[in-house]
């Protein structure tokens, strides 16, 4: 047993371990495959990467937010980060997810969406999840609650062509340095930038 702070496995205070987004889309496919019969974990999936909340935003949602939601519906979600409000319009594959979850089981109005056997259920579980579907499909790489987020701002910008200052604003940053992090720009990409001839 380690003391606290001395454990090799965990990172040192203050620094950070970054983790990817998914860029493939068979393995997104797969991962979604694999959760269809499982209605939390699918609602946590596909809502984290269609929505870019991060993953202690979508433990805060609760029944009552989500149980007239419908396609098209907006979801107002409070960022623990600066206390303001994230309004996201909500896409089909939300809402079905939404709904496959909420008739999965009886919720309470003031209850919270995603609940565990013991109440409700924390990033740290998010995480592992992250980590266990990603190893399930074969990825390799590190991924985590953070890379649901990202896999909604690398696909936006790959599949959707949104401009970065966009994408900033959805994310919420303070400066563009922040989202291009964020976008899992490797760096073949910036060397394939040179072979366009002018």
């Amino acid at each position: 047993m380690f003391k606290t702070g001395q454990n090799p496995n965990y990172p040192r205070k203050g620094s950070q371990i970054k983790v990817e987004p998914i860029r493939d889309k068979r393995a997104i496919t797969r991962i979604k495959k694999l959760l269809e019969d499982i209605p939390r974990e699918n609602c946590i999936f596909i809502l984290g990467i269609n929505t870019a909340f991060r993953a202690n935003e979508l433990l805060s949602i609760r029944a009552e937010q989500v149980h007239m939601i419908e396609h098209g519906s907006y979801l107002d979600v409070k960022q623990k980060k600066n206390n303001k409000y994230r309004k996201v319009l909500l896409n089909q594959a939300a809402t079905n997810a939404i709904q496959q979850l909420l008739a999965s089981r009886h919720y309470k109005p003031e209850e919270l969406l995603f609940q565990g056997q013991r109440g409700p259920i924390t990033v740290p579980t998010i995480n592992r999840m992250v980590k266990q579907w990603c190893k399930n499909v074969g990825l390799k790489g590190n991924y985590g609650s953070h890379s649901l987020r990202k896999t909604w701002g690398y696909w936006q910008r790959k599949g959707n062509n949104a401009p970065v200052p966009v994408l900033m604003e959805a994310f919420g940053h303070a400066t563009q340095k922040q989202t291009l992090d964020y976008l899992g720009i490797e760096e073949k990409e910036i060397h394939e930038l040179y072979l366009y001839e002018i």
